[in-house]
């Protein structure tokens, strides 16, 4: 089965069911203000610009304008092994829902929106008509439980899909589609959501001006 083969409205399908099925679990309504204190030790990667992972080499995720709730599944993931991340796995495991909750509204802070009327940057990839179903045609996710992918480091998208891809991450949408692309596909689709606006940017050290840019 190719990318193209999933239609768009068989994707919206399996989002409406797989949305069902998790949406209970992703409604954020945390505590920013104890969230500041709690998410101190995530600046020391989230809140310098240009920051990357060891090993493997790539961009830690912006996070600041995504959406809080999926900033909630992403930690439960790492908390439960469905995302594996040596690193990740230490600090969600010893954070309670509030604490994730409570976090994920600070590093989020004020999600980025859609703008009406807007028209897409560059040319669209044919397997950004299916990422479109749950991502938003300008890569911000529909509903809280999507992450927004407009402006997000193109080599974090890229590496996150390998994950699926591989088994890395465990996800029943996310990883039948991913299965399908070729490393083409992988590098077109970061690079365009990549270039969308507005864009997620990497939240705010409010002490330091440090940064990895050299």
């Amino acid at each position: 089965m190719s990318v193209r083969s999933w239609s768009y409205p068989v994707v919206l399908s399996l989002v409406a069911v797989f949305g069902a099925l998790v949406a209970p679990q992703a409604q954020a309504a945390g505590d920013a203000v104890r969230g500041k204190t709690l998410g101190y030790t995530c600046l020391g990667c989230h809140g310098v610009e240009n920051y990357k992972n060891v090993y493997p080499t790539y961009s830690v995720p912006k996070l600041s304008g995504q959406h809080p709730e999926y900033i909630v599944q992403a930690l439960k993931g790492y908390k439960s092994g469905e995302r594996g991340h040596a690193t990740m796995h230490a600090q969600a495991s010893s954070m309670s829902d509030q604490d994730m909750e409570d976090v994920a509204v600070y590093l989020a802070g004020k999600p980025v929106t859609a703008v009406a009327g807007s028209t897409p940057v560059g040319e669209v990839p044919a397997p950004v008509a299916t990422c479109q179903a749950c991502h938003g045609r300008d890569g911000i996710g529909i509903m809280g439980m999507y992450p927004t992918l407009s402006g997000q480091n193109a080599d974090y998208i890229e590496r996150a899909l390998g994950e699926y891809r591989s088994g890395g991450r465990r996800n029943g949408i996310m990883g039948p589609f991913a299965m399908q692309l070729k490393e083409a596909d992988i590098k077109a689709v970061a690079e365009y959501f990549s270039h969308q606006k507005p864009a997620l940017k990497t939240v705010s050290r409010p002490t330091s001006r440090f940064s990895a840019k050299q």
